[in-house]
């Protein structure tokens, strides 16, 4: 090894946990759109199997930093924005089981479960770090603090499946709650103070996620589409309409590894406009679900090549 590679290994961001978002984002939204289709699941399985590969480097590499270089993932921790990252592991394995359930349930079961208890342990401590003797200010805040309350209601989309009920209740009752205290937070935050750094922007994408994933798990939960799912879903929408009027100011933006915080929300609704529709019949979620899935694709893509690019250039894993 050479002697600059130890210190790209020590800036090895856990923001890099974040591709498995979208990844396997993307995964769960052409399953859905594979179903709603009538197709096989090719297109899935594929996706599939190169998420479980990148997520199989990125902890392989995150476990070499925490193993050499234990002061620089303190460091992360201890960052007021990067904290909130952390979660994105856990999610990550909720999201593998959730992936692997329909196929692979005995193995969906354990992945699930470590990602149960990875997600009660980072939420509860990045919570806790929030409320205890830090002091943050409002320039820190950003959608990215969503990200650990986005975890817990991810529980219930292979809970129910799995037969944990009451469990999948009380970690949707704990996303639920904090997505509603942090929706509050964020806004007067993105109002009343300056606007988010550019790295950070892309972050806006994720306000769409909580009400969208929090649909799916109710429709599991509850097995049908009452009120409440509806204002869920439409509260979606209505981010994502949102979110579309800051665009213009996307495409102005450097490439960082927060574009990928963009994904996984684009995912989420695609997967809840297609229950939707399966649920209630309607033409037009699915069209919705089709026209994001093909958006989400497309996305990736780039990220991917944009990317890969970043880290050819060793733009990624340096001091900032």
């Amino acid at each position: 090894m050479s002697g600059a590679e130890p210190d790209r290994l020590e800036n090895f961001p856990v923001t890099f946990f974040a591709v498995m978002m979208g990844l396997l984002g993307l995964t769960l939204s052409i399953a859905a759109a594979e179903t709603a289709a009538g197709s096989s699941a090719g297109i899935s399985q594929f996706m599939l199997g190169a998420a479980v590969a990148v997520f199989a480097v990125l902890v392989f590499f995150y476990g070499l930093k925490i193993f050499r270089h234990p002061g620089a993932v303190r460091a992360e921790w201890n960052h007021p924005v990067r904290i909130a990252f952390f979660p994105t592991i856990s999610i990550s394995l909720l999201l593998l089981g959730t992936a692997l359930a329909p196929n692979a349930p005995g193995a969906a079961y354990v992945v699930w479960s470590i990602g149960v208890a990875a997600q009660a342990m980072l939420s509860l401590s990045v919570v806790a770090n929030w409320i205890g003797h830090r002091t943050f200010q409002a320039i820190h805040l950003s959608p990215a603090w969503f990200i650990p309350a986005v975890g817990n209601v991810l529980v219930p989309l292979a809970g129910v499946r799995f037969g944990v009920i009451e469990l999948s209740w009380l970690f949707f009752s704990a996303g639920l709650l904090f997505w509603v205290v942090l929706l509050t937070l964020v806004m007067n935050r993105l109002i009343f103070h300056e606007p988010l750094p550019a790295r950070l922007m892309p972050t806006l994408v994720i306000l769409i996620a909580p009400p969208a994933v929090a649909f799916v798990a109710w429709v599991r939960l509850t097995g049908e589409v009452d009120a409440f799912a509806r204002v869920l879903i439409n509260s979606g929408y209505v981010f994502a309409l949102i979110v579309l009027t800051q665009a213009p100011r996307f495409f102005r933006l450097p490439f960082a590894l927060s574009w990928w915080a963009l994904t996984f929300p684009v995912a989420a609704l695609s997967v809840a406009s297609f229950l939707f529709a399966h649920e209630t019949g309607s033409a037009g979620h699915r069209l919705i679900g089709f026209a994001l899935t093909a958006c989400l694709a497309l996305a990736v893509a780039t990220l991917v090549v944009r990317t890969a690019q970043a880290i050819r250039a060793k733009q990624i894993c340096r001091p900032e």
